[in-house]
């Protein structure tokens, strides 16, 4: 169980000293602006588990590990993972894409390129925008942290 899961829990349990409410007002601005702080990604990962539904900040996150992968042998690894993972149609974690996106990664796993998920990374994003992510502003989570962090003021 991670910090904020129990905070939310529980609520004499504190936050860590150095989430501002600067930064958590930011996550309500806009999902880019939440994924680009130090904690949105951490508290929204953390509030989709909370909902059985972190399959797609995992696979996002995995990728923005992957595209850094320089060597070809370990991008050929990781490729094979994240499609056992997240593409494989009935896999543990399957994220919601169509069947050609699907497919187009079929083909290029078998040289994968460091950009032969980014269609889907994409798709993803796209579904956490527009679906999880208004859930998240309006979530109890989300609004407890709003209450909860002292301004600095």
């Amino acid at each position: 169980n991670c910090w904020i899961c129990k905070m939310c829990r529980d609520e004499s349990k504190s936050l860590p000293s150095n989430i501002t409410l600067e930064e958590v007002l930011q996550w309500g601005q806009s999902f880019e602006k939440l994924m680009a702080t130090k904690y949105g990604p951490v508290v929204y990962t953390a509030y989709l588990k909370m909902e059985h539904s972190d399959e797609n900040i995992k696979f996002w996150m995995a990728c923005e590990t992957y595209k850094k992968t320089a060597s070809r042998w370990s991008r050929i690894s990781r490729a094979r993972k994240l499609y056992k993972i997240y593409i494989q149609p009935q896999s543990p974690r399957e994220i919601n894409i169509d069947s050609s996106t699907r497919e187009t990664i079929i083909r290029n796993i078998q040289e994968p390129t460091q950009t032969c998920f980014e269609e889907a990374q994409r798709i993803v994003y796209m579904h956490m925008e527009r679906d999880s992510y208004p859930r998240f502003l309006k979530s109890e989570m989300y609004q407890r942290l709003l209450k909860t962090i002292p301004s600095n003021d």
